[in-house]
């Protein structure tokens, strides 16, 4: 049984016959969940970056690797770099990556640590290596990467060692061969009006703790009196919510694969707030 906690129970029984009848799922095909085309690849080193985990202290280290298996982002200036960083929202830029397990090695003092593997494309990798902001860059997406997949929490006093490219050995991953669908369209549209914008949201997992059994999103809509003006569509690794007439649109990519049949919506009128609940099945790779 589902935990009625997560489907928002204090709600009132006619705003949600309401929104069962009004919100419309858009479940198209370029957002169908299936299985898609994979290949094993086996990266080359790149740099090794040494951090710790939070609250612990536990020694972790990310070995960034490179790959022309891996597609690259779209282009990135230096200029557009630095907006980017200063922006209200980096994460509108994604870059493609393969986030590996977690294997365990020892560090120079024979102590136990943690090592996961960051496999991106080998042109932007090395684009890396000649700028140290691009370098930086690729550290940070690459960290919260890893924190957004694993529930991690890394200490952002990361170190680059200088004389060590890998720490463990090159492991093969399997990544996927089929483009994921329209990835570009996180950017915003040239013909989208002025006037929209892009609702409050946070993602949360239930159980806090272990596997996640559900991913929740509540988006915050002020001034959307009625769910007849939502139109939403769930993505095996995507949301995407559109609220009419150019109020507002939101477009984002989590790192988890959900159920998209048993989803469910809420929608509540006295907190403008819709909640989102997916089952998940695992990580997305």
């Amino acid at each position: 049984m589902t935990d009625s906690s997560l489907l928002n129970s204090e709600l009132e029984l006619q705003q949600q016959e309401e929104l069962y009848q009004q919100l419309l799922f858009q479940t198209r095909g370029k957002l169908q969940a299936e299985t898609p085309d994979s290949t094993l690849i086996r990266p080359q080193p790149g740099l090794c970056v040494k951090t710790f985990s939070e609250p612990n202290k536990q020694k972790v280290f990310i070995n960034i690797c490179q790959s022309t298996s891996v597609p690259p982002p779209p282009q990135l200036s230096r200029e557009e770099l630095v907006q980017l960083l200063q922006s209200e929202d980096p994460s509108g830029y994604r870059v493609p990556m393969s986030l590996g397990e977690p294997h365990a090695e020892t560090d120079n003092n024979s102590q136990g640590c943690t090592a996961y593997d960051v496999v991106i494309n080998q042109d932007f990798f090395q684009k890396s290596q000649r700028d140290p902001l691009f370098q930086q860059f690729v550290i940070l997406v690459s960290v919260e990467g890893l924190e957004n997949k694993y529930s991690l929490e890394l200490n952002r006093d990361w170190k680059v060692l200088k004389n060590r490219k890998f720490l463990g050995s090159v492991s093969e991953q399997n990544i996927r061969t089929k483009s994921r669908p329209v990835i570009q369209e996180l950017q915003p549209q040239e013909n989208a009006p002025a006037c929209v914008k892009r609702p409050e949201c946070s993602l949360v997992v239930e159980p806090p703790t272990g596997h996640p059994e559900y991913l929740i999103a509540e988006i915050k809509l002020p001034g959307v009196s009625s769910s007849r003006s939502l139109v939403l569509d769930v993505g095996e690794d995507r949301l995407v919510l559109t609220a009419r007439p150019s109020l507002y649109h939101l477009d984002i990519f989590h790192p988890f694969l959900v159920d998209q049949q048993n989803s469910v919506a809420q929608y509540n009128k006295s907190t403008q707030i819709l909640t989102v609940t997916m089952p998940v099945g695992s990580s997305a790779p």
